[in-house]
C-alpha cells in the first residue's frame, strides 16, 4: 500500500516541476580577420609605417611584417633581405660596394642584403614601391619612408589599438629562418624577445607567427604560447625540404595541426584557377583543415586586374581597378577564416556584403 500511494505523488511531482530553460543560442562565428599584407600595400609602398597606418584606418584586424635581420642582429620590416628593388640603396654611392650576389634557399639573388647593413646604416635609406609600373600612384611616396624595426611596428599596432578602442594585432613572417641561422642571424629569437617585451607570449596575445619553413615553426610551438601558421605554396618544397603537396593533404594538414594553430595557404590550394583564367571548382581543403582543427587565412588577395581571375577583370589595362571584392566573396564562400590583402579597404567591402 505504501508503494502504491508514493507512486502517484511522485508522478504528480514531477508534472509540477517547471521545465529546464533551453541552453542560450551559441554565439554567432567570429567573422574573418583581415591581415594586412605588407601595410595596404596596394596604396603605399609596403612595409612602410605609413602603409601599416593606411590598414589600420581602413579596418585591418593585424598588420604583416615581413622580418629579415641586420648586420648587428636587429629585426627590420622587409619582404625579402634583398633591398635593392624596395629601396634606395642603389643610389648610396657609399654602399655600392655591397652589392653582391648570394644563394637564398637555392635561388641566385644579386643586390643588396639586410644582414650586410647595421640598422643605423639602413635607417639613412627610403623606402621604394616594388611595383612601380602596376602602382604608379605609389611610387608617388618613394623616398618618404624609412625601413621600420619590429619594435616601432609593434609600438605602432598598441598606439593604434589605443586610439580607435579596438585591438589591432601583427602577423609577423619569420624570413628564410634556415638561411639566417645558418648566418648566426637566427630570426627567432629577437622576434620572441621583442613579444615577451610587448607582454604578448600566449594564445591570446593578438599575434600570429608564420614561415614557410616547418622545422622553425615545430621549434617555435615549445618555445611560445603565440599562435602559430604554417605557410604554404600551390606547389614546391619548404626552405627546409617539406614537400608542400604533401603538407595540403587531409593527412598532412593533420600533421600540421600538432604544433601549428593555422595554415595560411596559396589561394589555388582553394580555388584553382582553370586554362582560361577563371575561378575553377573549390578543393576541399578548407573542409580538410577545419576537420584537423585548423584556421585557413588564404594568400594574396589584390585589387589591380593584372592579378585577379579572368571574370574578375575590369577593362585591358593591368594596372586597372578590378573587381577584388567579387574574388574575396567567392573564397569567404569557402569558409576561411581570414584573407591576406594588399588591399584593407576592399577586403572590408567583401566583408561587409559577403553574398553579394
Amino acid at each position: 500500500m505504501m508503494r502504491l500511494a508514493v507512486l502517484p505523488l511522485m508522478v504528480l511531482l514531477m508534472a509540477a516541476a517547471p521545465p529546464k530553460p533551453a541552453p542560450p543560442p551559441a554565439p554567432p562565428p567570429a567573422p574573418p580577420i583581415i591581415i594586412a599584407h605588407r601595410g595596404a600595400s596596394a596604396e603605399r609602398p609596403e612595409h612602410t609605417l605609413a602603409a601599416y597606418e593606411r590598414a589600420i584606418e581602413q579596418g585591418a584586424d593585424y598588420i604583416e611584417p615581413d622580418l629579415v635581420p641586420t648586420k648587428d642582429h636587429q629585426l627590420v620590416a622587409r619582404h625579402e633581405n634583398e633591398i635593392g628593388g624596395t629601396t634606395d640603396v642603389a643610389d648610396h654611392p657609399e654602399f655600392a660596394s655591397r652589392k653582391t650576389t648570394k644563394t637564398i634557399d637555392g635561388q641566385a639573388m644579386t643586390g643588396w642584403f639586410t644582414e650586410d647593413f647595421t640598422l643605423a646604416e639602413l635607417k639613412t635609406l627610403r623606402a621604394r614601391e616594388r611595383l612601380p609600373q602596376l602602382r604608379p600612384a605609389n611610387a608617388a611616396f618613394d623616398g618618404q619612408y624609412a625601413i621600420p624595426t619590429l619594435a616601432e611596428v609593434i609600438a605602432l599596432a598598441k598606439a593604434a589599438s589605443a586610439r580607435t578602442g579596438r585591438t589591432i594585432g601583427i602577423y609577423p613572417e619569420t624570413k628564410h629562418p634556415s638561411y639566417f641561422k645558418g648566418l648566426g642571424l637566427a630570426v627567432e629569437p629577437v622576434l620572441l624577445a621583442e613579444l615577451a617585451k610587448a607582454g604578448w607570449t600566449t594564445a591570446a596575445a593578438p599575434v600570429f607567427i608564420q614561415s614557410f619553413e616547418v622545422d622553425n615553426l615545430k621549434a617555435l610551438k615549445g618555445q611560445t604560447g603565440v599562435r602559430l601558421i604554417q605557410l604554404m605554396g600551390a606547389s614546391g618544397t619548404s626552405g627546409d625540404g617539406h614537400d608542400y603537396a604533401e603538407m595540403a593533404t587531409a593527412a598532412g594538414l593533420k600533421a600540421v595541426a600538432a604544433y601549428a594553430f593555422g595554415v595560411g595557404p596559396e589561394k589555388a590550394l582553394i580555388i584553382p584557377r582553370g586554362a582560361d583564367g577563371r575561378l575553377g571548382t573549390p578543393t576541399g581543403f578548407v573542409a580538410d583543415a577545419h576537420a584537423a582543427g585548423l584556421e585557413v587565412h588564404p594568400w594574396t588577395f589584390r585589387p589591380e586586374n593584372f592579378f585577379l581571375p579572368t571574370e574578375f577583370k575590369r577593362g585591358e589595362d593591368p594596372k586597372a581597378i578590378g573587381d577584388g571584392e567579387a574574388e574575396i566573396r567567392a573564397y569567404l564562400a569557402t569558409g576561411i577564416d581570414g584573407l591576406f590583402s594588399d588591399s584593407t579597404a576592399m577586403a572590408a567591402r567583401a566583408l561587409a556584403q559577403p553574398g553579394k
